[in-house]
Parts: structure tokens; C-alpha cells; sequence
């Protein structure tokens, strides 16, 4: 089994300061003004109008130019991604791939919890982090039942992350096929999906998921996705302020911008 970090990828390429990118927003926008005399070959003119609307909030304009990005996460985030109906998306599907074959190393991936990347965790919490737990099935012997113990979050995720890939596998070696044997899988499955969306979608997916009342592991994707657009195409996205990495997760913000 494999553990792997959530990770993005930007699939579309920017222009140099987003000027190509702008310029499609302005030329769709100057129709509804009448105004194309006043577009400049510079960008200057793009840059003016599409902050300009944005500042007024006709953001309708600013569907007609779209970025696509790869996300590397688990399928819990993936099913919130799906929710933003106004994009496209293509998934890694778990229907056909099969895990058990040569190609995917003959193991599972899964994605790190975003509370076993911080080893402060300790400190958040407030104390030690354990729990009981009544038994433990081991799924090599399904008869042997281990006593009560004592687990961190971390080996209980870990043992339940190696349990879904053995009987994954298992399930496979019985002549079951991918889309039967999934029902067994992880949330926590790493899977890749690619979102599609125009800009006026995308600003509305940052402020949806990346304050601090978002999920946790949807910020860590988000927030330095946010942070690298606002440094590529300032003008469509520096109105919109994440509280990033400098924030407690906590739903406390900062009062710091």
C-alpha cells in the first residue's frame, strides 16, 4: 500500500501575467459596451476593464475564458469537488482500474490524512491522541480476534487502509471484477480527477473552499492553488483572501491580512 499527499497540477497554460486570458474576457466584454476602439495590444485596456468588473461584480464576462487543473486527492474531496455542477470532470475510475495488476504496483494508494501531517497534532488536541477500540479483526484470520488496546488515529488508519486492500485483493483473486471488489475500498483511495471551469466558477470555489470553515484536506489543496493563480493572474483573483498557511484551523481566522 502506498501513502501519497494530495497535490494539484495546472493543466492550462497562462499567459505570461494571465495577458492572453484577460484580453479573451475583454474582447467578449467590449461587445456588450460597443467600446473596441478602446482595446490596447498591450493588455493594459484588458487589465483595466476585467478589474473593473470584477469590482462591480459582472462577473459573467469572465465565463468565457475557463482553466483546467489535475487534482491528486482522496474520494471523499473528490465528491465535494463533483458538487460544483457549473465545470467538467473526468475521474480516475475505480470501475476499471484494477488495483491488483502490474501497472498500479499490485497495491492501493491512499492519501495522507491531513492530521497525520503535523506532528503539533498533539498540541492542537490538547493531549495525547489515542482511543479504545472493543477488538480488532485481523483479516488474515478471520477466527483470531487481537484483545482490547490501546491506538493512535494513525495505526488504527493505517490497519484499516491495509485490511481494504487485502480483502480488495482477495476479492479480485476470486474471480471478482474491479466494480464488484471497490465496495471494499477506502475513502481515503487516492484518486485523480481533472476540473474544468470558467474563471467566475473558480472564484466561486475558492471562496467556498478555502476559508477556514472549509474542510481541512480541501484547503490544502485549494489554498496554494488559490495562492500560485493570484501570482499568475492577479487580476481575477487578488480580491479573494485566504487565511493561509497562517491560520489555526480552528475556524478562528486571523485578524492579520
Amino acid at each position: 500500500m502506498k501513502i501519497v499527499e494530495p497535490k494539484y497540477e495546472i493543466l492550462t497554460d497562462i499567459s505570461e501575467g494571465g495577458i492572453k486570458e484577460l484580453q479573451q474576457i475583454e474582447r467578449v466584454a467590449r461587445v456588450c459596451y460597443k467600446s473596441e476602439d478602446k482595446i490596447t495590444p498591450d493588455g493594459e485596456s484588458a487589465k483595466k476593464l476585467v478589474g473593473f468588473l470584477v469590482k462591480q461584480g459582472h462577473e459573467a464576462m469572465l465565463e468565457h475564458s475557463q482553466l483546467s487543473v489535475l487534482f491528486t486527492c482522496d474520494r471523499g474531496i473528490a465528491n465535494e469537488l463533483v458538487r460544483h455542477r457549473i465545470a467538467s470532470f473526468a475521474q480516475e475510475s475505480t470501475r476499471y482500474c484494477n488495483y491488483s495488476k502490474e501497472k498500479f504496483g499490485g497495491e492501493i494508494a491512499v492519501i495522507q490524512p491531513f492530521w497525520m501531517q503535523d506532528n503539533s497534532e498533539e498540541d492542537k488536541f490538547g493531549g495525547e491522541l489515542s482511543f479504545i477500540r472493543p477488538y480488532y479483526i485481523d483479516v488474515t484470520d478471520t477466527d483470531k480476534k487481537r484483545e482490547s488496546t490501546e491506538y493512535t488515529p494513525d495505526s488504527t488508519w493505517l490497519d484499516s487502509c491495509e485490511s481494504a486492500e487485502i480483502l480488495y485483493k482477495d476479492m479480485i483473486a476470486l474471480g471478482m471484477r474491479p466494480e464488484q471488489a471497490r465496495c471494499v475500498l477506502p475513502l481515503c483511495l487516492k484518486t485523480e480527477i481533472v476540473v474544468t471551469a470558467n474563471y467566475r466558477e473558480w472564484r466561486n470555489i475558492f471562496k467556498l473552499r478555502t476559508p477556514v470553515a472549509a474542510h481541512p484536506q480541501m484547503r490544502e489543496l485549494m489554498c496554494p492553488l488559490l495562492k500560485e493563480l493570484q501570482s499568475k493572474i492577479p487580476v481575477v483573483f487578488d480580491d479573494i483572501y485566504t487565511y493561509w498557511p497562517n491560520d489555526d484551523q480552528t475556524g478562528k481566522e486571523s485578524a492579520e491580512k
